[in-house]
């Protein structure tokens, strides 16, 4: 028998440390080879280190947001036979009692929060979203006479359409707690179950179930999130520009183009406004650009390398779209779902995360009527789209109904004058609300 100690390898990032987390392993545990055993977070990505030998864990460096250095200890494995001719000695029993807790359990963080998804841009598939493994849980709540009890378990099957199960799920609601009124459940018995509780009886007015309080650590992307967005009020005076688009006339032709796109994917608003984003940047190049404040340089950079602010379990999260002004609307499409399966799964690679100029970030329809966006920076520029809305509108002298859609771009005085952002959101303006001129060189 014998310790052999893996340290944490050079990514080949050029970092200097990753931080922990989350481990997929405690001490005592029995380890394969290639078995995961951490989550270590870099800069850029998120990368899944594999043990390099077989045998017991008996210490681990830290845990989940604690940052390890390049070349310092992450696990000890106590291994035999031809694994041990690589151990490190063994450390003292004093140096393992002061660096490793005794049975505290370092793997059981919370995770984050579940948010609904937007249905229009990048986002999850109906299918993930009604997956019925999402729906497995437990709670309680009150009952008609005010006690907590739960409601017996189903020994058949929960029936359930995937409207209602996705609305469960981002309820936070297990069906299986849920009376059906009929042969299956409907919305009717969530609206009951959220009213009056499990049991779905009477509950007097104005009592709701009640939640312990919560401590969660802030490590790993949610940090990274925290850090960068302080970083960048702190660095950047915004402003924010709103202009009110009609489109009417690229709603219907996106419903042409997907009435006949054959096996390509479906439409949605994004690749249409990339294009015409990327037709107007020319004009504005000061838009899409880099700021080193400390060097005092801004690069306007020829090529728009179009970040995509991408909501995933971990976190926001901004793969990029690499030359998007080479890219049809089909390309776009593609290219849009592919970043977002990839950051969601957490496949994206670094370079996918990294090297944007300039950043779109839509939250589909909970898009609101404004928003103010955050720049990414070094970026100095941001651009968000808003809820697409059908209200009356004066057309000469008739009223008639059109689609209506608010955008929102936030830039970087410092770098970009409010004349010109305003100036860049009409030419996109003109652009979207004659949307043939998408298409016409």
């Amino acid at each position: 028998m014998a310790l052999f100690t893996f340290k944490l390898p050079d990514i080949g990032e050029g970092i200097a440390q990753a931080e922990i987390v989350g481990w997929h392993v405690k001490v005592g545990d029995r380890v394969e080879e290639d078995q995961p055993i951490a989550d270590m977070m870099t800069d850029k990505a998120t990368v899944e280190m594999e043990s390099p030998v077989a045998g017991t864990v008996v210490r681990l460096a830290g845990e989940p947001g604690d940052q390890i250095s390049i070349g310092a200890m992450l696990v000890e494995i106590e291994v035999e036979g031809a694994a041990a001719a690589a151990a490190a000695p063994p450390p003292s029993e004093a140096a393992i009692e002061a660096e490793v807790p005794g049975e505290a359990v370092i793997d059981d963080v919370a995770p984050p929060p579940v948010r609904p998804e937007p249905v229009e841009g990048p986002g999850r598939t109906e299918a993930e979203i009604a997956s019925p493994a999402a729906q497995q849980g437990a709670s309680t709540s009150l009952s008609p006479n005010g006690a907590g009890d739960a409601a017996p378990p189903r020994a058949e099957p929960i029936l359930a359409s995937p409207a209602v199960r996705a609305r469960a799920k981002e309820l936070g609601i297990d069906l299986a707690q849920v009376k059906a009124s009929g042969d299956h459940v409907r919305h009717a018995d969530l609206d009951a179950y959220l009213l009056y509780g499990q049991g779905q009886g009477y509950r007097p007015a104005g009592r709701s179930a009640k939640r312990a309080d919560e401590q969660v650590k802030v490590i790993g992307m949610r940090r990274r999130i925290a850090e960068n967005m302080a970083a960048s009020k702190r660095h950047i005076p915004h402003f924010t520009y709103v202009e009110e688009i009609d489109v009417t006339a690229l709603e219907e032709l996106r419903e042409q183009l997907n009435a006949n796109r054959g096996d390509r994917p479906k439409l949605t608003m994004l690749p249409l406004l990339i294009v015409a984003l990327c037709k107007a940047l020319p004009d504005f190049p000061m838009l899409n650009a880099r700021y080193d404040d400390e060097a005092g340089v801004v690069t306007r950079h020829g090529s728009v390398h179009l970040g995509m602010a991408t909501q995933t379990d971990a976190g926001l999260m901004v793969p990029v779209i690499r030359n998007a002004q080479d890219r049809n609307v089909w390309q776009l499409a593609t290219e849009i779902r592919r970043l977002a399966d990839a950051a969601r799964s957490g496949k994206a690679k670094s370079e996918e995360l990294s090297g944007s100029t300039l950043t779109l970030t839509s939250l589909g329809p909970l898009g609101g009527i404004a928003t103010t966006p955050v720049i990414n920076r070094p970026e100095v520029a941001i651009i968000g789209p808003n809820r697409v809305i059908e209200r009356p509108i004066f057309k000469g002298k008739e009223i008639v109904a059109a689609k209506l859609m608010n955008l929102s771009i936030s830039c970087d005085h410092r770098v970009v004058d409010g004349w010109d952002a305003a100036s860049f959101v009409q030419a996109v303006r003109k652009l979207l609300e004659a949307p043939a001129f998408l298409f016409v060189d």
